[in-house]
């Protein structure tokens, strides 16, 4: 399992701001149109390159000037405010000009920096001594002296006093001069402050031990062995959720509970979600998966993990990958990316079985290289949809997210949107990401300072997809039942005879993400679905006079206890084996599939940015509306009997018990407009608006 996300580089960011960008005004250096006659700039303030831990009282003095140290510089490139403009426009199913994308190659002469900007740029920069040590069509990254950086930016750099040792920042604002403000988007990376965010993604084994480990930092009691009326080999409910019950357990929630289901095979999963009955394998679609680094055995183990399934392999050429294994760096920091890397693409393939998946590894898990790797996607058009299964929250004890990386990544999901590429994104794994919810949750970033929604999957510009426990009716994969995805936990007591803690008061342990995002407006889309009574209540609590930006958007299966089933090869090991998985990384990708899927059904046709088209539809046949009260109790809670570190354990979930999110009947910060219903979704798709 990785062990982080992403590392994010974080600093302030003015609410105003973030806002701002969904109006394509990106606060941070504000363009307005086409390039400002350089008689008309004036020199712009970046709003938020100085951080709020950079306070007068932490700061212990000036950094020498013969320091060295780096900066990236993202460029803004033409045409800002029509570039938000025509996304929306080619996006809404209302306006005329739905559907009408450009070319990669139109886009760039479009919206793309000019020449003559980048030369500007880079005189700038070199102009004041940093040398260039990295180029693209995106930003100009360079190298130097504390002295040359502080002159280039217009800030001194100072050292900072924080809770983990002390750190180096612009002691104010950075000021980018007139010759070049339009031309420059944000400037990242003059701060040594990093984050790690939590992983979307973690196996039944990882969580249990992470748990276990809680546990015992907690001197909680110790657990008796299982009780000897229940099986003495692991067992799991094999013919549709709760058609195996945990006889001898003793009483939980309802006096008996049923066996947590097998791990799910990518085939119930197409049949549960009418995918099968449909007749649609993601034919003449492509997809395109972005992790870090990459496994060396995707291809391979792919293959064999979908014929030992029923599935078929990938054919020649079907799977390809983008990786550049000579530039990676900080692989100590984001750890082992397999499992999720396993976990996306055979997701992907198994939902999509026709449709050619490329895997674009980015050179780490910071932000520069993550994004640097959908620029990758969307300047050579290399997919139809992009699923991501990483994120991370936006505001931390250390800090809030660097306006710059939300400028670029904002830049990039724009420039897809109006090439016709969709983007999903997973919703996290902590419910709310509030504290309380990362006291005991094992997949939250510790450090999270209030109830919030995450990066990228609160951007107004892609599809977050939510998670939910799904319940089959049968063995071979019928749609029975959707919950939200939450898990509470109890272990067997001492004795045991009862659970620890006892069915009522069980800890919060897995999870869906999802709430309102205080930092971005309720985007077009959202208007007269997502009720007020959601939309003016950020996640932290805060009431908002406007509406605000509701995450998720959609859902799929993700939960944890109604696991996914995965294949890799161990790269320490060299070992193939097959284990569950839970997380909204499993909820992207599959409905990256869905999406690659209703290209087929549309004959070819690009979705393009997907939420203006979901909300369309949402209240219709098109859509699962999860709904939390229509599902009954005993059918929440399962016995769990498996082996944990070569040991038979015996755990108690209630499921459906998200921190701060649930799903009702409509939408809702849980599951947002529901799960995709079958053929009703694929027929609804295949026209440019609902009937």
């Amino acid at each position: 399992m990785p062990a982080a996300r992403t590392l994010r580089t974080r600093a302030a960011v003015a609410a105003p701001a973030v806002a701002a960008l969904i109006l394509g005004t990106l606060a941070v250096a504000t363009p307005a149109g086409a390039a400002t006659p350089v008689s008309e700039q004036s020199a712009k303030e970046l709003p938020g390159s100085h951080p709020a831990w950079a306070t007068a009282q932490a700061d212990t003095g000036a950094v020498a000037d013969s320091a060295q140290g780096t900066a990236r510089v993202y460029l803004a490139g033409q045409n800002t405010a029509a570039l938000a403009a025509l996304a929306q426009a080619v996006s809404d199913v209302n306006s005329p000009d739905y559907g009408k994308f450009l070319s990669a190659e139109d886009v760039k002469a479009k919206f793309g920096s000019t020449p003559a900007q980048v030369k500007a740029v880079t005189a700038w920069l070199t102009g004041a001594g940093l040398k260039v040590t990295d180029q693209t069509a995106h930003y100009i990254e360079v190298s130097g002296s504390t002295g040359q950086l502080t002159k280039a930016f217009g800030a001194p750099i100072h050292t900072y006093r924080t809770a983990d040792g002390t750190h180096r920042a612009p002691a104010h604002d950075v000021v980018v001069p007139a010759a070049v403000s339009s031309a420059v988007l944000g400037v990242a990376d003059l701060t040594d402050v990093q984050h790690k965010a939590v992983s979307q993604a973690v196996s039944v084994k990882d969580a249990e031990q992470a748990a276990a480990g809680a546990q015992s930092r907690a001197a909680a009691a110790p657990e008796a062995a299982k009780p000897s009326a229940l099986p003495t080999v692991p067992t799991c409910s094999d013919n549709g959720y709760a058609s195996k019950m945990a006889k001898g357990a003793p009483a939980g929630y309802e006096k008996n509970e049923p066996f947590a289901p097998c791990s799910y095979t990518t085939s119930q999963l197409r049949k549960a979600y009418g995918i099968t009955d449909a007749k649609v394998t993601g034919k003449g679609a492509r997809i395109a998966i972005v992790d870090a680094y990459a496994l060396g055995t995707m291809e391979q183990d792919a293959n064999k993990f979908a014929q030992a399934h029923g599935d078929k392999p990938f054919a020649k050429g079907q799977y390809t990958e983008v990786v550049t294994k000579d530039k990676w760096n900080h692989q100590t920091e984001c750890g082992d990316w397999s499992g999720e890397e396993a976990l996306d693409v055979e997701m992907a393939h198994g939902l999509a079985p026709d449709a050619k998946v490329v895997y674009v590894g980015a050179n780490s898990c910071q932000d520069g290289d993550l994004n640097a790797a959908l620029a990758k996607i969307v300047d050579g058009h290399l997919a139809d949809i992009v699923s991501n299964s990483w994120g991370e929250i936006m505001h931390g004890k250390s800090g809030d997210l660097d306006p710059a990386v939300i400028a670029a990544d904002t830049q990039l999901f724009q420039l897809g949107a109006v090439e016709g590429i969709s983007f999903t994104v997973s919703s996290g794994d902590c419910g709310d990401d509030s504290p309380q919810a990362a006291a005991t949750g094992v997949n939250c970033e510790k450090d999270t300072t209030q109830a919030q929604t995450q990066w990228p999957s609160s951007s107004p510009w892609v599809t977050s997809v939510g998670g939910t426990a799904l319940e089959l009716a049968n063995k071979a994969g019928k749609y029975g039942h959707e919950v939200n995805m939450g898990d509470v936990r109890s272990v067997l007591s001492a004795d045991g005879k009862s659970w620890t803690p006892q069915p009522g008061a069980g800890t919060f342990y897995f999870g869906g993400g999802g709430g309102v995002s205080k930092d971005f407006p309720q985007p077009f889309y959202q208007k007269g679905v997502v009720p007020a009574r959601i939309s003016h209540v950020a996640a932290d609590g805060t009431k908002s006079l406007t509406p605000l930006r509701a995450t998720p958007d959609v859902a799929m299966s993700g939960d944890l206890v109604a696991a996914t089933l995965v294949g890799y090869t161990d790269p320490a090991t060299h070992t193939y084996s097959e284990g569950g998985y839970g997380g909204t990384s499993v909820s992207s990708p599959e409905y990256a599939a869905v999406l690659a899927d209703t290209i087929q059904e549309r004959g070819g046709r690009a979705i393009g940015f997907a939420n203006p088209a979901i909300y369309d539809r949402a209240g219709t046949k098109a859509f699962h509306d999860v709904n939390d009260a229509a599902v009954h109790t005993a059918r929440g809670n399962v016995v769990d009997l498996g082996m944990i570190g070569g040991s038979l354990k015996v755990r108690l979930y209630k499921i459906g018990a998200d921190y701060g999110l649930s799903a009702a009947k409509g939408y809702d910060t849980a599951t947002g407009v529901g799960s995709p219903n079958g053929a009703d979704f694929f027929k609804s798709f295949k026209l440019a608006k609902k009937n």
